[in-house]
């Protein structure tokens, strides 16, 4: 099944897809727009783009576990993308992404703009990494529980 990770920004939106098989997760772009109806329609063509059968959306709660402005409005948008497209939306726990991205970068010496151009789309991935781990762990406990 392919899955695709949404971080959603306030200007920029980075998007992260993996393969058929679920092992292989990619940056596939950045949507540079701050006016959520422009990022759900084309969330929505990257969906059909992509053909997607999956959607996780990055889901910022604080440290302690509560749900602060970012994580609601990261609802509000997952609530208004399943609307438009026909693949399940799904929340994902995303506390520290942002901060692995900049690790990432920061090991790779990428500075600047090209910096700023691609701390989301990794910010992505890594969500995206993340929730494909739990799959095949919930897959190999399934398994060991039916031997």
């Amino acid at each position: 099944m392919k899955i695709m990770a949404v971080d959603l920004g306030d200007a920029r939106t980075g998007l992260a897809a993996c393969d058929r098989t679920e092992f292989l997760a990619s940056p596939i772009g950045v949507i540079h727009e701050k006016d959520m109806k422009k990022v759900l329609m084309q969330v929505s063509i990257a969906v059909d783009e992509y053909q997607i059968s999956h959607v996780v959306v990055g889901y910022p709660k604080n440290m302690d576990g509560t749900v602060g402005e970012r994580a609601l409005k990261c609802e509000r948008f997952a609530k208004l993308l399943q609307n438009i497209v026909p693949v399940p939306v799904e929340l994902w726990d995303e506390r520290r992404t942002t901060v692995t991205a900049h690790d990432i970068l920061n090991e790779a010496d990428i500075r600047g703009q090209k910096r700023k151009d691609m701390v989301d789309e990794v910010a992505a991935t890594i969500i995206l990494e993340s929730y494909l781990d739990y799959r095949r762990n919930q897959k190999a406990k399934e398994k060991k529980e039916q031997q």
